[in-house]
């Protein structure tokens, strides 16, 4: 079997570990610059050139699609799905995660506890929205930051209000959250892989931040889920039409709360915290998935 890897950076921990793990199963790999790819659109043909050649014979791909190219990566995404190549993550179901707002719509459509968020477009009563979702404290968040950056803990209504009428002012897209104090700064992420939980890890931030990601300076342990956290994760990788997909979750009173699911999560922190090889289950699920594509659709 072929496997291509789409990846910009054929030196990060997570391309490494795919293609070891794809070589390690007697499979062919391959690391493919989706930015250096050209879509080739003709009527009954569609083809993927890569310097000057066209991608043929590959079985499957493992999309790593960086956040700031998304439009770019997933149209590759897409060509391959035009061609019948099999993909750990489907064009849509990137393109739906990567949007905050339009994949908390979809995860509250489907039942998954979520923290109370609101979005509006140049509000005008702050205190109102505020109140909607139980604060001051607020988490204000940028629709497009990634990795901890864009997201504000505002304590007060007087630095909340300043902070939102500023990023407004730049016209950026803000999220409304509520705090969830009884996290105290931790939370989880889930590895799911074909709709099941591989390994779980608990996240806390640094002392002084409330933000847990590992890439902010937070550290890792790993951890066994409850039943509810386990499929709230899995719920909420199907929600979005994910196969493969971190689930970052706090806990809060009223159980699992999903924060957001990442379509193209770094293999390093859970590999190195929980020691499983998580990058041997996915090259097993798409073993598992040749020839035999389910060919599932979601909707939105």
């Amino acid at each position: 079997m072929h496997i291509a890897v789409l990846s910009t950076n054929p030196e990060l921990y997570s391309t490494r570990r795919l293609v070891e793990s794809i070589e390690t199963r007697g499979h062919r790999a391959s690391v493919i610059d989706h930015l250096k790819c050209q879509v080739m659109i003709e009527g009954g043909k569609p083809s993927v050139f890569y310097r000057g050649e066209p991608l043929e014979a590959i079985d499957a791909i493992v999309p790593r699609i960086g956040a700031s190219v998304t439009d770019y990566g997933c149209a590759v995404v897409r060509q391959f799905e035009m061609m019948g190549v099999f993909t750990t993550a489907k064009s849509q179901a990137i393109t739906r995660s990567r949007n905050k707002l339009r994949s908390l719509q979809v995860l509250s459509r489907a039942g998954v506890g979520l923290p109370k968020t609101v979005f509006a477009k140049q509000p005008r009563d702050l205190d109102q929205l505020m109140g909607l979702v139980g604060g001051p404290p607020v988490v204000i968040k940028l629709l497009e930051g990634t990795q901890g950056i864009g997201v504000v803990l505002a304590e007060t209504a007087k630095t909340a209000k300043s902070t939102i009428e500023a990023l407004y002012g730049l016209k950026a897209n803000v999220l409304i959250q509520e705090f969830i104090a009884e996290a105290k700064g931790a939370d989880i992420r889930a590895f799911v892989v074909g709709g099941r939980v591989i390994g779980a890890m608990k996240r806390q931030g640094k002392e002084g931040d409330f933000r847990s990601n590992l890439h902010r300076g937070g550290n890792g342990k790993s951890v066994c889920l409850s039943v509810e956290e386990e499929e709230t994760a899995i719920n909420a990788a199907r929600a979005l039409g994910l196969r493969v997909a971190g689930v970052d979750m706090l806990q809060s009173h009223r159980g699992p709360l999903v924060l957001e699911v990442n379509s193209s999560p770094g293999l390093e922190g859970i590999e190195k915290t929980t020691r499983i090889d998580v990058a041997g289950e996915i090259v097993q699920f798409i073993e598992e998935k040749i020839p035999a594509d389910e060919n599932d659709t979601v909707g939105v």
